[in-house]
């Protein structure tokens, strides 16, 4: 490869203006031979012939006046460019709204945290509210599933009871169907024992006492097995009874429960009449020191007691005039006579 030429003594007019990267022939110390020079690392040499170093096009080199000139115009454009998109971090009050644009960006960037945040909080509680509605519906399907097999179970044992109770019947009639064909066997064998003996012709005694041996042991195997169905008939019936006993002991419990709910009903719109509605103070009730004054006999029998002392002394005949029964609950009060009182009701 051809060697670059040396390094010029005077160089081209862009590079007049700056010293060389290092000191020239004339400064350097005298043991160091003076010979041939590199040219510096930020100087490209011109390029050789075909053979030699080719470079990138647009790239000055060392004499290209031209790449020299479109160079600096290019740095003096990025130059120009570069002082337009400062300026304006210069003037007075771009800090200002550079902050304060930059604290609008801060308080919607927390905003939508929060909102995010809320809306991960409120997904959470309908995720918790809509477990806890299938925990509920399946605590009531469970329910109605264990009502329905155990209604199914009652209705099987009863179909069970009812099928061995036919059946016991069905052996009853068997067995006083056979008593009765016993006794028509009794009474046929002494009708032909009488036309027997009209013709002169008597049966041995023999005879008489085996067919009496066999009727009796018939009769009372067949008392035994009466015996035996009478006692089977007698503890299903008493099942039968006992299921049927509760059967409506459970429909007694399901009235009263509905009762209790119906009357508790009523109470608590009594009291939502009399007292104010308690959603309305869900913490603090205002009337409840009044409540408790007025409910405290439920709760001690000093007071039950002494409040019914304080009652007992207005007792008075039932003819007279200024007297009147004890209400058995709250009175209640009337209902508003006109628009303004129903207003200041409300």
């Amino acid at each position: 490869m051809a060697q670059p030429p040396p390094f010029p003594s005077r160089l081209p007019p862009p590079f007049r203006a700056f010293p060389p990267p290092f000191p020239g022939p004339a400064v350097r110390p005298a043991p160091f031979a003076v010979g041939p020079v590199a040219p510096p690392p930020f100087f490209l040499p011109p390029p050789t012939g075909e053979g030699g170093p080719r470079f990138p096009p647009g790239v000055p080199y060392l004499g290209d006046e031209p790449g020299w000139a479109r160079a600096r115009e290019e740095a003096e454009m990025a130059l120009r460019e570069l002082r337009e998109v400062v300026r304006p971090l210069r003037e007075p009050g771009y800090g200002e709204a550079l902050r304060r644009k930059a604290e609008r960006a801060r308080k919607r960037r927390l905003r939508l945290q929060r909102r995010k945040h809320e809306a991960r909080a409120a997904k959470e509680e309908e995720a918790a509210r809509a477990a806890e509605r299938e925990a509920k519906i399946d605590q009531w399907r469970a329910k109605c599933i264990q009502e329905v097999e155990e209604k199914n179970r009652e209705r099987e044992l009863k179909a069970a009871a009812d099928s061995v109770l036919s059946e016991v019947r069905k052996k009853q009639a068997d067995t006083k169907r056979m008593m009765d064909v016993l006794r028509g066997l009794e009474k046929l064998r002494k009708l032909r024992k009488e036309a027997a003996a009209r013709k002169g012709v008597c049966p041995p005694p023999s005879a008489d006492e085996a067919f009496e041996n066999q009727v009796e042991s018939l009769k009372t195997l067949l008392k035994t097995r009466t015996e035996l169905y009478e006692a089977e008939e007698r503890a299903l019936r008493v099942m039968l009874e006992g299921e049927q006993e509760e059967e409506r002991k459970r429909e007694m419990e399901k009235k009263q429960k509905k009762e209790r709910e119906k009357l508790l009903q009523q109470k608590l719109e009594i009291d939502s009449k009399l007292f104010g509605d308690p959603a309305e103070f869900p913490l603090v009730h205002l009337l409840q020191p009044f409540r408790d004054y007025y409910l405290q006999a439920e709760h001690s029998v000093a007071a039950l007691i002494q409040i019914r002392h304080e009652w007992d002394q207005y007792l008075v005949p039932a003819d007279h005039p200024e007297g009147s029964c004890i209400p058995p609950g709250w009175v209640l009060p009337s209902l508003p006579t006109n628009d303004t009182w129903a207003t200041a009701v409300r």
